[in-house]
């Protein structure tokens, strides 16, 4: 038997501010069904209630990171020479925000 009734499902709707019509209801209390079912499964799992709790999923993960390489690049002035319109160092550009 459902955790959650149609009532509570209206209720939280309406303090959401989003009407469900009845099939929408149902289709909320159908998906909670099959949460509690998915949840009554993980509660049988032996010892799970010994099992503590991840604060996040790579707690023992170290990442280090790799040392900075300068390494040399096109110059500026020959990738400017692909724009058709250019201002110093930058590429003009259509305006996209009013």
């Amino acid at each position: 038997m459902s955790k959650f009734t149609s009532e509570m499902v209206d209720d939280y709707a309406d303090k959401l501010l989003i009407g469900l019509t009845r099939e929408e209801n149902k289709m909320v209390l159908d998906e909670f069904d099959i949460i509690d079912k998915n949840l009554d499964l993980v509660n049988q799992i032996p010892n799970i209630s010994e099992v503590e709790p991840m604060t996040h999923t790579l707690d023992d993960f170290e990442f280090k990171l790799r040392e900075d390489e300068v390494v040399p690049s096109v110059p500026v002035d020959l990738l400017l020479r692909n724009s058709d319109d250019v201002f110093g160092d930058e590429i003009v550009v259509p305006r996209v925000v009013g």
